[in-house]
């Protein structure tokens, strides 16, 4: 984080009944930072450099080291969002965690060093770098390896940019052990602990990256940990430890995690979302007309099943005003309905995302209405206010009322129902993400994949902030393309599209970063209405060949024209429900569209038909590649595309190939290209 930011200060897993305090037992020599008496505190670093505060909990005493950079460095936030985030360990303590130790910087290139950095000039540019870490296990180390890139309209090199690495406050590490360089940090086997997890910044004279972390993990022999990044199973480190150190245990191995890359099943996923009452067309619950459905869904190659909120709320169709966090929207069935859905795709191999609301409740939820009955109620605290009986809100939202994430029972209640339903479902869509503290969201990241190494988090941000990417969430809603699809829709040039895909390390998000790209969903226009159905189409072609996890709004596969009306079974267009069937199958079999597959601008000239309406690209693997043409045109056009590719359409299977080297495309066309493999 950068000084005048600010940092929320909470203890994790905490009981309301018990008393917790803060105090800074660490700052700046010329900081007048202070903390107050609550137990959840905003600490905003005045003075750039290391803070660390001090958690006295029921169970012990914690340390939180928090990093501040010049506040020139800081990054842009999107108006809306709710911060940046910046902590290295955690806020606050879990029972069990040790305490006392020291404050656990790192600092690759002098703790302070970038204290006094001149301001760029006038007109150089610049922005944030971006950061990967990767974990190794050698013969008798561990390490952690640092790959910086220069923000791509920057003046610095890689080489000007330099590396903090913080240790986690939570993990007894020997500091004195821990070896260093520019890029690399180092520890003996002998000198891990259990589990260590190393953070990372790379920091240069326009601005610092989003974070990156990794784990190493003690574990015995045999026993299956899986990687929570994108690499293959050859990347999880494991080593056998035998070297006969103090830390050492006899037939154990070491495992490594790369902790803020994306479940590898989520970022080659094709989720379907259903908004749940418009869904069905037969009698019984809500879960059993889509478990009827599933062999359905299933043919268009959808493997990850978004549903939105099932819990109990205000009867509004939606069913984002939650009345009860705990149980099932009686309208939609039993418990007992939900879980049998969620077998039945779990039987089909597919991925369940439980939509999580945790921004506010109903204003008919019982807390809201004893707290505006009565202003001493023990509720009243739960709510933000604007005034006796107005609860704040966003965008003057009558029927929800924000919570109060300073009030520990708030923290406590969606945590509980947090455990409540993770253990069923694959991952949570995490509702309004913007709008929910920074480190709530960290805590609720770390404590699900404390049980779940591949449970998923993606965030609805729009704008997408990179710093949700450093230990808040795993996937992105990518939604700068979505607004880049309605602006061709509309008539912009396509190549807006190609923009916005760059615009993801503009924003400062690293190589790992996923992100989920679509054209349509619940609360937007249906695209074929506002745009065609030849422009609908090329849409989903370009959310299936573009870098990212696509996603239909159920409906969208057949020509739905409602947005939430009962879906139209009746009157779906077989045509394109097949093309999104073609679109899929090519997703998962070309390697190149895959999320291994780099994106790249390629040479191409509409001969025949509207040049305004057209774009090509190519994704590519070091083994193979693929030009992607797209048309919003009604008409079809004849493009020339690069000499690589060939003239078989990988979508419809048929050849489109013209004159020389151009093809003839309707609304898309995918063409092989091995030869541009990277």
């Amino acid at each position: 984080m950068a000084a005048g930011d600010e940092v929320e200060l909470a203890p994790r897993d905490p009981d309301p009944s018990e008393t917790y305090s803060w105090q800074l037992v660490q700052q700046p020599d010329d900081s007048t930072a202070e903390l107050g008496d609550d137990p959840v505190e905003h600490l905003i670093p005045d003075e750039p450099g290391t803070y660390v505060a001090e958690l006295t909990a029921p169970d012990g005493s914690y340390t939180l080291t928090v990093r501040a950079f010049p506040g020139k460095l800081s990054p842009a936030v999107p108006a809306g969002a709710s911060g940046r985030s910046g902590a290295s360990g955690r806020s606050g303590g879990r029972s069990g965690f040790e305490s006392g130790r020291r404050s656990g910087q790192i600092s690759g290139s002098g703790s302070g060093v970038y204290g006094d950095l001149a301001p760029s000039e006038e007109g150089e540019g610049g922005g944030r770098p971006r950061l990967t870490l990767t974990p190794v296990v050698e013969d008798d180390h561990v390490v952690v390896e640092a790959e910086v890139q220069p923000h791509p309209s920057g003046t610095e090199s890689a080489e000007d940019i330099g590396v903090e690495f913080l240790l986690d406050d939570r993990d007894e590490v020997d500091h004195d052990a821990v070896e260093q360089t520019d890029r690399e940090l180092r520890l003996p086997l002998a000198a891990l602990p259990d589990r260590a997890r190393i953070h990372a910044v790379a920091v240069g004279e326009d601005g610092y990256s989003v974070a990156d972390a990794v784990e190493f993990k003690r574990t015995d022999e045999g026993e299956l940990l899986t990687d929570g990044g994108t690499e293959t199973a050859d990347s999880i480190a494991r080593q056998t430890v035998s070297d006969g150190g103090q830390a050492v245990q006899p037939e154990q191995t070491v495992a490594s995690r790369q902790l803020y890359h994306p479940p590898e099943w989520a970022e080659d996923s094709v989720i379907y979302e259903i908004y749940v009452r418009t869904f069905g067309d037969s009698e019984g619950s809500a879960f059993d007309t889509i478990v009827e459905k599933l062999d359905y869904i299933e043919s268009l190659g959808v493997d990850t099943l978004w549903l939105t909120p099932v819990l109990q709320n205000d009867h509004a169709p939606h069913g984002y005003n939650i009345v009860d966090f705990m149980s099932i929207a009686d309208d939609l069935g039993a418990r007992e309905d939900y879980e049998r859905f969620i077998d039945a795709a779990h039987e089909r191999d597919m991925k369940v995302l439980f939509d999580l609301v945790c921004n506010h409740s109903a204003r008919t939820h019982p807390h809201f209405q004893a707290a505006v009955d009565d202003t001493d109620s023990e509720y009243r605290d739960w709510y933000e206010w604007r005034g006796e009986t107005e609860p704040e809100t966003y965008f003057e939202w009558e029927h929800i009322a924000n919570f109060n994430f300073d009030h520990l029972p708030v923290r406590r209640h969606l945590l509980d129902a947090v455990e409540k339903w993770a253990p069923l479902v694959d991952g949570f869509r995490c509702d309004m993400a913007w709008a929910v503290p920074n480190n709530f969201w960290r805590e609720l990241h770390d404590m699900v994949q404390e049980d779940d190494e591949e449970f998923l988090l993606l965030d609805e941000t729009i704008p997408y902030i990179a710093d949700f990417q450093g230990g808040l969430f795993d996937v992105h809603f990518d939604s700068t393309t979505y607004f880049s699809l309605q602006q061709v829709g509309g008539g912009e040039d396509p190549e807006l599209l190609l923009d916005s895909i760059d615009e993801r390390t503009n924003a400062g998000f690293p190589d790992h970063a996923g992100f989920m790209v679509y054209a349509e969903n619940h609360d937007e226009a249906r695209y074929i209405v506002d745009y065609g159905k030849e422009a609908a189409k090329a849409a989903a072609a370009a959310t299936f060949t573009l870098p990212g996890a696509p996603m239909i709004y159920a409906g969208q596969e057949f020509g739905q024209r409602g947005q939430r009306d009962n879906l139209a079974w009746e009157h779906a267009d077989d045509d394109m429900r097949e093309f999104f069937s073609a679109l899929a199958e090519a997703r998962k079999t070309i390697t190149a569209l895959s999320s291994a597959g780099d994106l790249q601008r390629v040479d191409y000239e509409v001969t025949d038909g509207d040049d305004d309406r057209v774009v090509a690209y190519a994704r590519t693997t070091g083994d193979g590649g693929a030009v992607v043409v797209l048309n919003f045109d009604e008409a079809s056009a004849t493009v020339s595309v690069p000499a690589e590719a060939g003239e078989m359409d990988l979508v419809s299977d048929e050849d489109v190939g013209a004159d020389g080297d151009a093809v003839t495309v309707d609304s898309v066309a995918v063409l092989p290209a091995d030869a541009l493999a990277n």
